[in-house]
């Protein structure tokens, strides 16, 4: 029988549909996600013909020990963790899971924009310490809105904001024209543009050796001095430590992620010690519906892949 490692902590967790495609399809599965241990990992990942991986990396030096895994199917959409040219000489698939979270990320940046320029969790902290003190936050009405990259995601972001008859500004070097549907309120801008110009901006791009630190401290300060930062992208895209002198420093309003450089974040990090600072536990995938198809999609990618079929969302 064929045997598929499921590492992804969410794999399954809102339905067992899931589940009922591997057995349909012959397929054992092991669920390790709720206490993955990277060296356990190490010692049986060659024993299986399938993975179904979340954020954990998958090193090179274990993928070679791997003589009879066909797959790795990510959990999500992201590849960072996965070296994906060490998988192609292996002769290993990778197949990911774009835009089946769209909504569900989409949902949770506009969730952060609302709550950073209405004062939201901090109100809210300050009523459980017992204060009742106002916030005066900032409408998020006919403000301008800049987005980092125009995939998916950012494409759903863009359609909430135009119930708030937001303004967008669009910074994407892979995209020549705004799609039809966006061209009453979007626009395209250089980098410079969008930073200097956004009352609130979300970033949409994957951590690359071009985004890397893309938001320092050179950029942040070029931001609005009452502007506010979102990033439910992929940590290291802001750097933290120039983000914290900034806020310190009183420069930007606010900011709100979903992703950091380390995960968890580290509990002596300074930003923390920020009241403007909202972090959330990379949650941006985890409704149920996202879930769900996302599963779904990882389980039949694998069950094609094991008996012979081509899987969807292929990489490499």
């Amino acid at each position: 029988m064929k045997k598929v490692l499921v590492t992804s902590r969410s794999f399954g967790k809102t339905s067992p549909k899931p589940f009922e495609v591997l057995e349909a399809a012959g397929i054992e599965y092991t669920l390790m996600g709720a206490d993955f241990d990277q060296e356990k990992f190490k010692e049986v990942i060659h024993e299986y013909d399938a993975l179904i991986i979340g954020a954990h990396p998958f090193y090179p030096e274990d993928m070679q020990r791997c003589k009879n895994l066909k797959i790795i199917a990510k959990h999500g959409a992201g590849l960072d963790n996965i070296y994906l040219d060490d998988a192609k000489k292996l002769g290993i698939r990778v197949t990911n899971v774009p835009a089946m979270n769209a909504n569900a990320v989409a949902d949770l940046a506009f969730a952060h924009i609302l709550n950073i320029s209405r004062g939201i969790s901090i109100t809210n902290e300050r009523v459980h310490k017992g204060e009742w003190k106002t916030f005066i936050g900032k409408d998020v009405f006919e403000k301008t809105l800049g987005l980092i990259g125009f995939g998916a995601i950012a494409k759903n972001v863009a359609r909430r904001a135009k119930g708030f008859s937001m303004q967008v500004l669009v910074y994407d070097p892979f995209i020549t024209e705004v799609p039809e549907e966006f061209k009453d309120f979007v626009t395209l801008a250089d980098l410079d543009t969008v930073t200097e110009e956004s009352d609130i901006i979300s970033i949409h791009v994957p951590l690359t050796d071009s985004t890397k630190y893309l938001f320092n401290k050179e950029r942040i300060m070029k931001m609005k001095k009452e502007a506010y930062l979102v990033n439910t992208g992929r940590g290291g895209i802001i750097h933290e430590q120039d983000l914290y002198e900034c806020m310190k420093n009183g420069h930007l309003g606010g900011c709100a992620v979903d992703v950091t450089e380390q995960e968890p974040i580290e509990k002596d990090s300074p930003l923390l010690e920020l009241e403007n600072f909202v972090v959330t536990a990379h949650i941006g995938m985890y409704s149920m519906e996202a879930i769900n198809a996302v599963s779904v999609v990882c389980a039949e990618n694998v069950a094609k892949m094991l008996n012979g079929e081509e899987p969807r969302f292929i990489i490499v």
